[in-house]
């Protein structure tokens, strides 16, 4: 009988797999700026029908992986098509591909040097180059960790390990903690603050501006509100990039508050902080430098796949204070600060190397490339913008400030339930694929311009379709 494991691990047939997935690799990118009309973004499929799929496929006899990988592939959202413009998930570098390989490959621990000496080292590099552009001094420090969600989290944790000493004593009995955020803040701020015990109270969220954007002008009203309350304010948050907009807070303005109430000031800029590598959009974060910790999402406008995200503190040694804690087994030293002892900072012990893949592509191609993608994509929403305002029908939800168009179109009737349905059959098509958001309580089509390689031919295209649905709609109706 063959020894299915010592096959499994046969170098020849991997070597023999690999070459074959590169052909469907390659094939796959060169065909995503194709004008073929059965090229689609979506392939739309019922989920009870695309679960009955899975379920029956795995009850099927054993096949080649290739086999398998063309499927999935198939049947997934492929955002490296030119009308793939919906949730802000970056069509990945190709190196970054090759770069992932080698990843899973060497499968590195992190939570200790010994274990991952490379990807350690790699971080510190990575994360101190990011904070120089950020704007901070030789002392900012940070890592990387998987994804906005937990890096939000760990900068709340820490701004708690600032003001209190919660991690070591617990909660004293009606101690109540509180973050003051915008209302339009990432939902993952929310729920890092539920995760904390603050509770719904314990999230104050702060109304915005006509442009979505944190009214600094309040915050001293409900700050003064929290505290007669009986509230302990640990943090303001501020937003380089709202999820649903695109909007900048005034990070200046809050910094300067946080700083005259001694509060621990974090910026989520998980999309938008990369900015920094435009000197054309730089003033969007004009006092980022002044926060005491940023996200930055390696995976959205850096082109890196998921999940790769940077938390970045102004003082590094504040990354300690957060998970201060002993682990004989993992190092000897339990109190000492050791940058290449990524357990010591980060919520995870095991985690994937994806720094790797943010250090190819600036060993490749320098940093410019990051510029050159910040750029093209923030001027084709600032055309795109202008495309709506030409359009009879069309309205515009704000001038945009980054990749992030908010519009609708507009009819008599239910305007928001006339979006919607556009988007249904856009969506059922599959040739494009948008998604929506809530406004002031009305419906938006919602349009996140991640593919570089996206044109304005796409953009037209993509009106004229909403104009032909909106048709479709109304037929029915009547």
């Amino acid at each position: 009988m063959e020894n299915i494991l010592d096959k499994a691990y046969s170098a020849e047939d991997f070597r023999r797999q690999g070459h074959a997935l590169i052909d469907i690799l390659a094939d796959y990118l060169a065909d995503a700026t194709t004008d073929r009309e059965e090229v689609k973004a979506m392939p739309w499929q019922d989920p009870d029908k695309q679960l009955a799929y899975w379920q029956q496929d795995f009850q099927k006899p054993l096949q080649q992986p290739l086999d398998l990988f063309r499927d999935v592939m198939a049947k997934s959202i492929q955002v490296h098509r030119k009308r793939y413009i919906g949730h802000q998930t970056t069509p990945t570098l190709p190196v970054t591909i090759l770069a992932s390989a080698v990843t899973a490959t060497l499968n590195q621990g992190m939570g200790v040097y010994e274990m991952g000496p490379v990807g350690n080292t790699l971080e510190k590099v990575m994360t101190e180059h990011l904070a120089q552009k950020l704007g901070y001094s030789s002392e900012a420090s940070g890592f990387v960790t998987s994804g906005g969600s937990l890096g939000n989290l760990t900068a709340l944790l820490a701004a708690r390990a600032a003001a209190t000493d919660i991690w070591n004593a617990g909660y004293a009995q009606g101690q109540r903690l509180a973050v003051l955020v915008s209302e339009e803040a990432h939902y993952c701020i929310d729920r890092a603050a539920r995760i904390m015990g603050l509770g719904a109270d314990g999230i104050i969220k702060v109304p915005v501006n006509e442009q979505f954007q944190l009214r600094t002008d309040l915050l001293e009203e409900y700050y003064q509100q929290a505290v007669a309350e009986g509230k302990q304010v640990i943090c303001v948050v501020g937003c380089a990039g709202t999820t649903s907009t695109g909007s900048y807070d005034d990070l200046e303005a809050i910094a300067a508050f946080s700083e005259s109430h001694q509060l621990w000031f974090h910026v989520d800029g998980a999309h938008g902080a990369p900015a920094a590598f435009s000197p054309k959009y730089r003033h969007l974060l004009k006092g980022i430098e002044k926060a005491d910790s940023v996200v930055v999402d390696y995976h959205k406008m850096m082109m890196t796949p998921s999940l790769s995200t940077a938390l970045i503190f102004k003082r590094g040694g504040d990354a300690y204070k957060t998970f201060s804690q002993r682990a004989q087994y993992l190092w000897t030293e339990q109190e000492s600060e050791e940058w290449y002892n990524g357990g010591k900072r980060s919520f995870e012990c095991t985690k994937a190397m994806s720094v790797l893949s943010v250090y190819t592509m600036f060993r490749t191609y320098g940093e410019d490339v990051f510029r050159e993608n910040i750029e093209r994509l923030y001027g084709m929403a600032t055309s795109f913008a202008g495309l709506i305002k030409e359009r009879p029908g069309f309205e515009l939800a704000y001038e945009p400030a980054c990749n992030i168009v908010c519009f609708r179109y507009k009819a008599e009737g239910d305007v928001s339930k006339l979006n919607q349905e556009i988007r249904r059959l856009l969506l059922e098509e599959g040739r494009f694929y948008i998604v929506q958001t809530i406004l002031n309580g009305e419906l938006y089509l919602r349009v996140s311009l991640m593919n570089p390689l996206t044109t304005e031919n796409e953009l037209q295209e993509l009106l004229e379709q909403i104009v032909e649905k909106a048709a479709l709609v109304r037929a029915v109706e009547a």
